[in-house]
């Protein structure tokens, strides 16, 4: 079994899209753990502020297979198949660390939000605070550490459950 950890981004009908990825990714993998979900503004264009967490999970799904079941998750969900990176989604699934691989390809792992935006390290540091991220001789505490911009975070309480 490999451990995985899936950010989830989610601006249009955020609670339905947060639900929904929770209980597709219960699908592809067990011992599910699903953060802290946040409300944050839209990074890169004007939109509305986005729900964002991660989700950790054990597979057996080789990298190839795990990526292309996240994209039709995606796209059965109402995301666009031209959807363009900065833009409203229903729902956004990626990879952050899948074990211990590591590429360049996409999907580029380790992927890099992990050092660049507070909405994927703060719920990283909640699930998995002394994972080395593979490539990096630094734990997700580290990394957290040295990172600014938690204030903008705002925790959400939403009950997950599927109606």
């Amino acid at each position: 079994m490999i451990t995985a950890y899936i950010g989830v981004g989610t601006n249009i009908d955020r609670e339905r899209h947060a639900q929904a990825a929770i209980h597709e990714l219960e699908k592809l993998g067990c011992e599910l753990r699903v953060s802290t979900i946040y409300e944050c503004e839209a990074v890169g264009f004007e939109g509305q502020p986005f729900y964002n967490f991660v989700i950790e999970l054990k597979t057996v799904l080789e990298l190839t297979e795990f990526s292309q079941q996240l994209r039709k998750i995606e796209l059965s969900w109402g995301r666009a198949v031209e959807a363009k990176k900065y833009q409203d989604r229903t729902l956004d699934l990626d990879i952050l660390l899948f074990g211990d691989a590591i590429s360049e390809q996409s999907p580029q792992l380790p992927r890099k939000d992990i050092y660049q935006y507070p909405f994927v390290t703060q719920p990283l540091y909640e699930l998995c605070p002394s994972l080395v991220v593979p490539d990096s001789s630094q734990t997700i505490a580290q990394i957290w550490q040295q990172m600014d911009g938690f204030d903008s975070l705002k925790a959400i309480e939403l009950d997950l459950s599927m109606s």
